[in-house]
């Protein structure tokens, strides 16, 4: 359970850290505003994406691909504190009779991204989550996002996108599946 007590101590002394009054009337509550913030944007790290698996067992079996995309995103790069936002997008192949329900890749998503991150993590962690626990013929992953640590500092590069690609099981051994489920996902990215 996060400390809101201590991350107020904390935002509190960073403020004088960078030369501000904590006292004064603009930051009197700021402290206590972050640490409720973080409690919500670090909520992933006492979540278990297994509460989100919503699995269903078809009486017909679908081994087809199956794509979500533009699944909305937003962590925190663990780097520098400062938010990456952008799309994810998620493609496998069901073995069997087994599908997910389309909804529970966006909070399998948002559990992992209320993390600390690194976008090339994110992306692997919801790739071998989704590959061990649906057992498919094969997964694919795609997160594209703005590094506001890029956009900020820095570089200053504003609107240079990060694009990471997770692949398992015949995503990553079959070319001809492989080349067709990057070709989807890659085809409508803006």
């Amino acid at each position: 359970m996060m400390d809101k007590e201590r991350v107020q101590a904390a935002v509190r002394e960073l403020l004088l850290a960078i030369g501000e009054d904590p006292d004064r009337e603009g930051l009197l509550e700021t402290p206590q505003r972050v640490a409720n913030m973080y409690a919500e944007v670090f909520s992933g790290i006492e979540q278990d994406p297994k509460q989100f698996l919503k699995l269903f067992h078809e009486p017909q079996q679908h081994e087809e691909l199956v794509i979500v995309r533009d699944i909305p995103l937003y962590s925190v790069c663990e780097h520098h504190l400062l938010p990456f936002i952008g799309k994810a997008h998620i493609a496998y192949i069901p073995k069997g009779s087994q599908i997910i329900g389309l909804s529970k890749f966006a909070r399998i998503i948002d559990c992992f991204a209320k993390r600390p991150q690194v976008q090339e993590r994110l992306t692997a962690q919801v790739a071998d989550f989704l590959y061990e626990n649906l057992r498919p013929y094969g997964v694919a992953v795609v997160i594209e996002a703005e590094h506001l640590c890029m956009t900020m500092r820095g570089a200053r590069a504003a609107g240079a996108k990060t694009q990471t690609s997770a692949l398992r099981g015949t995503m990553r051994t079959d070319a001809k599946s492989r080349a067709e489920v990057m070709m989807l996902l890659n085809g409508g990215m803006h």
